[in-house]
């Protein structure tokens, strides 16, 4: 039943059509009764209704119970009932699904009766109180059918719209998330080498300039990757977003990129360093754009609350090729002396990391560490679990162990 609703619903006028064949087909013999340029109109009348049921099903059914109490008052056909007369529970089905049930409460009485008064008519004995009760019966089932198409169109069409919703929500918070990282972390070292140029103007002004420089760069860099997220929102060719990657507003995430981000880092701390180990060939770019901005983040936290007098050991482990291969990343800083330049914040910076290593189907970890902090992230290259799926205990960074982090941006 569900193939057969679904197929006329992929092709309406095709399946009215058919209907309509197999009910002229049935009443083709066209039973006794009064000569048949009376009863070939009066059946073409009765079962053309069903082609133009869905424009105008009131006018329709109006028109099918006008014109099978015609026949029956008329004496059109004897005895036999013509096999058309199911256009009248077409049209009963028809009014239930569009919701017109005032009408359909109209209709189906009128139906009722005429088959039950056909029956009456020319049934013997107690054969017509069955045949009456039968006709009525398909009445019903007509009815009820149409409740259930229904109510199960109403169900997948608020399917598609929890659907449709969730899919905008997940959007926005990914485009969210990826506004703050680039402008956290730029914002972050744009202020604190702008701090720095400040205190060093009188003593050294080569030093200012390159501050400079590199502030005009990071700056650069940002409106780069603004517009990589800009060009996301637009539609391509067929309508569609960009699959993840490089096209979903992620960064490349190449090794070079990562090494002018520590570096950028760097310039506002007492050290940045990056240590790679592997090749990040078969990495998808979708999970390099994922270290990119796991190690960004973690960046912009040493910035903003470890203070200048840090220094940050950053190691990028691409694993070794096969099918569980792993991708690990960890950054520690050190030496820092809370003196960071105090950024407002959101909050939303662990919170945002950890999302981000749930929907690559990794783990997190994060906590102090003597003079420090630490967080590590393990993220698979293949066989990644649904964002979905609930995090692992190690992923499950506690509010009392986060520190400074848990109040990140």
């Amino acid at each position: 039943m569900q193939g057969l609703l679904g197929w006329s619903g992929r092709y309406p006028w095709l399946a009215e059509a058919a209907l309509v064949a197999v009910l002229l087909a049935a009443a083709a013999g066209l039973p006794d009764g009064r000569s048949w340029w009376v009863r070939l109109p009066l059946l073409l009348v009765l079962v053309s209704t069903v082609l133009w049921r869905r424009r105008h099903p009131r006018a329709a059914a109006t028109v099918a119970v006008g014109a099978a109490w015609a026949g029956l008052l008329g004496g059109v056909w004897k005895e036999h009932l013509p096999l058309a007369h199911v256009a009248l529970l077409v049209m009963v089905y028809t009014l239930v699904v569009r919701g017109r049930r005032g009408s359909a409460a109209v209709v189906a009485p009128l139906a009722a009766g005429f088959f039950t008064a056909w029956a009456l008519r020319w049934y013997p004995g107690v054969d017509a109180g069955w045949g009456a009760a039968g006709f009525c019966l398909l009445v019903g089932t007509a009815w009820l059918l149409g409740e259930y198409v229904r109510a199960r169109r109403a169900y997948a069409q608020a399917q598609r719209r929890a659907v449709a919703a969730a899919a905008i929500a997940g959007e926005r918070a990914r485009i969210a998330r990826e506004l703050h990282d680039v402008l956290a972390h730029s914002v972050g070292v744009m202020v604190v080498n702008a701090e720095g140029a400040r205190l060093m103007r009188h003593t050294d002004p080569a030093v200012v300039d390159r501050t400079l420089d590199l502030v005009s760069s990071t700056g650069r860099a940002a409106l780069k990757e603004l517009r990589r997220l800009l060009d996301v929102l637009q539609p391509s060719g067929e309508g569609v977003l960009q699959p993840p990657g490089e096209g979903h507003g992620l960064p490349p995430g190449e090794p070079a990129d990562l090494r002018d981000l520590v570096t950028r880092a760097g310039a506002g701390l007492a050290g940045a360093q990056l240590r790679i180990a592997g090749t990040a060939d078969g990495v998808p770019a979708s999970l390099l754009g994922q270290v990119y901005r796991i190690v960004q983040e973690a960046l912009t936290n040493v910035l903003n609350h470890a203070g200048a007098r840090a220094s940050v050991d950053v190691l990028l482990d691409f694993g070794a090729p096969g099918r569980r291969r792993t991708v690990r990343v960890e950054v520690v800083d050190t030496g820092g002396d809370g003196g960071g330049p105090g950024l407002p914040s959101s909050g939303r910076g662990l919170a945002g990391m950890r999302e981000r290593v749930t929907d690559a189907g990794g783990t997190l970890e994060a906590g102090p560490v003597p003079g420090g902090f630490r967080l590590a992230a393990a993220l698979p290259v293949y066989g990644s679990t649904a964002a979905s799926q609930p995090a692992t205990a190690d992923s499950q960074c506690r509010d009392d162990t986060m520190g400074r982090w848990g109040h990140g941006y």
